[in-house]
């Protein structure tokens, strides 16, 4: 008669031997049964289980009972079959949950995500995932849409092919809810800026953003410190002007929202760009705008815990000037100035023959012109590639965080051609006379306190 324990292979043999010794050592009151469930990963119930069989069927008795019993919830042959057939030749990139997705809506094969996963790990075709880090506690969301908004790039072969791009997106704490999101060659303070200032004008101004520590967002002095929130960068100065607060993120799990959207976002648009026919950034652009952010944010995006939005419309007209790369350049004395290889000549101004020797503002637009300002007064425009714009004018405001065209000053001013605060002529006269009428004024005025002197006399 062959033996009981043979039907057990050599893994499972090593298993109940583990088991038994630590059951033995509690049995010889040399570990507690609680420090014994400990070392063994198991409840008290299951302890105390295990203690029962050892003690009625010995050995064989903390073998696994389920053996030659087939599972309940089996999946069919014919249904396995087809659910590998259709990874294998058709949704081999797609990551099990998308996959799942797919199985559903479009094939209507319904099985669970635990399944897909045993079948495409046990067939080899997906690779087991790794052992999770140590548990960190998930930071609450903000209770309101425009609290806090996470920006981030990231860089993959979004287009299926040798190329890599950056992936910008902004997306809101409170509902994950996607603002915007666009491949670009590289995540530069261009780019960043670009991202922020249509947000801004599609949504209004935020309370605060979210970061990392990219030398476009922050100053780092010593790579690993502390960011220097004294020296702004161009992206931290358009912020502090539109009153928007920078927070620094110094590791991934601290961006852990951030950095989940991102799996997400690799795991999914390849292949869709992939199944609609997409290979140029300019179609994935078009494409993430007219469909994808939307058809993501209806499965992604989750309800705010309050009603409201911490939105603000701003009334700022001079977008154009902040989210620009501002440098500031002495003027030489030939009234040009210099940024490494690309020159600009200044032309007369009427407000001064020369602007030699002055410090000027050169406002890199993200429209790639460039704009030149002493103080107010916008004193040149140009092109791309250094020519002058020629009667090229703003409309922006005047005054107060407006622009004063060069134009402007080249006209006089005459002031006798309109009545200062509205007031009209006859009634400017009654209260501000001439010099002839105020003298007239004057004399009648002694003539009546004569007369009042000598009738008291």
């Amino acid at each position: 008669m062959v033996d009981e324990t043979q039907q057990y292979s050599a893994a499972e043999m090593e298993r109940m031997m583990r088991v038994q010794d630590v059951l033995l050592k509690a049995m010889a009151k040399k570990l507690s049964w609680g420090a014994a469930a400990e070392i063994l990963g198991v409840s008290d119930r299951t302890m105390r289980r295990w203690h029962e069989r050892l003690e009625k069927h010995g050995y064989v008795g903390l073998g696994d009972r389920r053996k030659g019993k087939p599972s309940p919830k089996r999946i069919p042959l014919a249904t396995m079959e087809e659910l590998l057939r259709l990874y294998r030749e058709k949704y081999y990139d797609l990551n099990m949950r998308h996959f799942h997705e797919r199985l559903r809506d479009e094939h209507k094969i319904l099985v669970s995500y635990t399944s897909v996963q045993n079948a495409l790990q046990g067939a080899g075709l997906v690779a087991k995932r790794h052992k999770r880090g140590p548990h960190r506690r998930r930071r609450e969301r903000r209770v309101m849409p425009g609290m806090m908004l996470h920006i981030d790039g990231s860089k993959h072969r979004w287009l299926n092919d040798d190329r890599w791009f950056d992936l910008i997106v902004i997306l809101d704490d409170a509902t994950s809810e996607i603002y915007y999101a666009q491949l670009v060659e590289e995540e530069s303070t261009r780019t960043v800026m670009a991202g922020l200032r249509e947000v801004i004008e599609t949504q209004g101004v935020f309370c605060s953003l979210y970061s990392d520590r990219g030398s476009h967002f922050f100053v780092t002095v010593k790579e690993g410190e502390r960011v220097d929130k004294g020296r702004l960068t161009q992206v931290g100065r358009a912020m502090k002007e539109l009153g928007v607060k920078m927070i620094a993120a110094y590791s991934p799990q601290a961006r852990g929202r951030s950095e989940r959207s991102f799996g997400t976002w690799q795991g999914r648009l390849p292949q869709e760009l992939r199944m609609a026919g997409i290979n140029t950034v300019e179609g994935a652009n078009s494409y993430l705008r007219a469909q994808y952010i939307r058809e993501f944010n209806g499965k992604f995006s989750v309800p705010a815990a309050e009603k409201g939005t911490a939105f603000r419309r701003t009334g700022r007209s001079d977008l154009n000037w902040i989210f620009s790369v501002q440098t500031e350049r002495v003027v030489d004395k030939d009234n040009t100035v210099a940024i490494r290889d690309r020159c600009w000549q200044i032309d007369k101004t009427r407000f001064r023959h020369s602007l030699a020797g002055t410090t000027v503002t050169i406002h890199e637009h993200l429209d790639e012109t460039v704009s030149i300002r002493y103080g107010p007064h916008v004193v040149g425009r140009y092109r791309a590639d250094g020519e002058k714009l020629e009667n090229s004018r703003t409309e922006e405001r005047r005054g107060k965080g407006g622009s004063m065209e060069a134009g402007e000053n080249q006209k006089q001013v005459f002031t006798g051609s309109h009545t200062p605060l509205g007031i009209s002529q006859r009634r400017r006269d009654s209260h501000f006379p001439t010099a002839p009428a105020a003298a007239s004024v004057l004399k009648n005025i002694k003539t009546k306190a004569k007369t009042k002197t000598k009738a008291a006399a």
